[in-house]
């Protein structure tokens, strides 16, 4: 597995830490949580230490368990890089003005009526 940054490592101890905080006020034990989550609380643990090696499926059903499970909607919600990124790629299409019937209809023959030859 390729090293984590250092700075995602801060946020994800920072994240783990805010859930064993959560646990806490809500004075579950980590066997309760644990058990709930369908996890052992080796894993808790780690989760609760913010480990890169631990699925993101296991964060989100401890985060159902303390009653967190909205906070995900909030994971990147907001994509300031990405939008600006992709505004400075968008250029208008240009495009021929469309034809009117009208236009149409002078450009063609009727079908009934006779050619010039």
């Amino acid at each position: 597995m390729p090293a984590i940054l250092p700075r995602m490592a801060r946020l994800l101890e920072g994240f783990g830490a805010n859930l064993k905080l959560a646990r806490l006020r809500r004075k579950y034990s980590s066997e309760t949580v644990a058990q709930r989550a369908g996890i052992t609380r080796r894993t808790l643990s780690k989760v609760e230490q913010g480990d890169p090696g631990v699925a993101l499926g296991v964060y989100a059903r401890v985060m159902q368990v303390l009653r967190l499970e909205n906070d995900l909607a909030q994971l990147a919600v907001d994509d300031v890089l990405g939008r600006k990124l992709q505004d400075a790629g968008l250029t208008p299409k240009r495009r021929a003005p469309k034809r009117t019937s009208s236009k149409l209809a002078k450009e063609r023959p009727a079908e009934n009526e006779p050619r010039d030859a």
